[in-house]
C-alpha cells in the first residue's frame, strides 16, 4: 500500500505594517484598475487580488471602491508624472523622445485603465479625480517648458501665453493619440508613434514662432542645441523639400 504524497507547507503568514499592507492593497487595485473600467472592478476582486479579505480592505479604505479607486488614481498619477522627468542634457527632441518612449511604456502597460481615466464618463469619475488627472497634464507641460528653456523657478523665464497654450496644445494632441493608439490596437509601433509626436512638437513650434516673438527665441536656442542625425535634423531633411514646393505662394521680390 503506497502512502499518500506529503502535503506541501503551508505558506508561512507575515503580518504586513500599515504602509506596506496598504502599498499592498494599492497594487492590487492598480493592477486591476490597469486593465479594466474602475465600475467594473469590485472590492471582493481586489481582496482576492491581494490575498486577503474583504473586511481587511475596508479597515483601509472605508470610502470603499471609489476611495480606493482615488488612492489608486493617485499612485498611478505619481507614476505617470515621473515618465515626463528627464534630466536637462543633449539634444532637447531626444530628451523628449526618452519622455515619450516611458510615457507610451505606461499606456501600454496601463490600456483600459488609461482609457477609461481619460475618456471620463465613469461613475468613480469626481471632481477628485479630475483634479488628479489635470494635475498630471499640467506637471507634464511644465516638464515640456523645462527643455524648451522656460519655468517658474528663480532662474527661469516663464513661458508666455502663447508658447504656453502651444505646449498644452501638444500635451492634450499626445493623449488624444495615446487613446487612438489603443483603439488602433497599438498600430503603429510604439516607436513609430514617438517619432510622429516629437515632428508633431517640432512642426507646432514653428508655426507658433512664425507669429510669436517668444517662441521664435526658443526656436533658435532649440535647434542650436540639436544635431544633423537628430530628431530636429531629420525632420529638416524631409521637411525642406516640401516646404520648397510652397515658393510658388511668396510675394515677388
Amino acid at each position: 500500500m503506497t502512502s499518500a504524497p506529503a502535503a506541501p507547507p503551508a505558506r508561512a503568514y507575515r503580518r504586513l505594517g500599515v504602509e506596506e499592507r496598504r502599498a499592498q492593497l494599492l497594487a492590487a487595485a492598480l493592477t486591476l484598475f490597469a486593465h479594466r473600467a474602475p465600475d467594473d472592478v469590485s472590492i471582493d476582486e481586489v481582496a482576492a487580488a491581494a490575498g486577503v479579505s474583504r473586511p481587511l480592505v475596508y479597515r483601509y479604505f472605508p470610502g470603499g471602491r471609489q476611495q480606493l479607486y482615488e488612492a489608486a488614481l493617485g499612485s498611478a498619477a505619481e507614476q505617470l508624472t515621473l515618465c515626463f522627468s528627464e534630466p536637462e542634457a543633449g539634444p532637447p527632441t531626444e530628451r523628449v523622445g526618452r519622455v515619450l518612449d516611458r510615457y507610451l511604456g505606461f499606456v501600454d502597460q496601463h490600456d483600459a485603465g488609461f482609457s477609461a481615466l481619460l475618456r471620463g464618463g465613469s461613475v468613480a469619475e469626481t471632481s477628485r479625480t479630475t483634479a488628479i488627472v489635470d494635475g498630471v497634464r499640467r506637471s507634464a507641460a511644465e516638464q515640456i517648458l523645462l527643455h524648451l528653456g522656460r519655468g517658474s523657478g528663480p532662474e527661469l523665464t516663464p513661458a508666455g501665453p502663447r508658447l504656453r497654450m502651444m505646449v498644452r496644445t501638444w500635451i492634450a494632441a499626445v493623449e488624444a493619440a495615446s487613446l487612438i493608439w489603443l483603439d488602433e490596437q497599438k498600430q503603429p509601433a510604439a516607436a513609430d508613434l514617438r517619432g510622429w509626436l516629437v515632428d508633431h512638437l517640432m512642426a507646432l513650434l514653428a508655426a507658433t514662432a512664425a507669429s510669436d516673438e517668444e517662441t521664435a527665441v526658443v526656436v533658435t536656442d532649440l535647434l542650436n542645441q540639436e544635431t544633423a542625425d537628430g530628431p530636429a535634423g531629420r525632420l529638416a531633411t524631409l521637411i525642406i523639400p516640401v516646404a520648397g514646393r510652397a515658393a510658388h505662394l511668396l510675394p515677388p521680390g
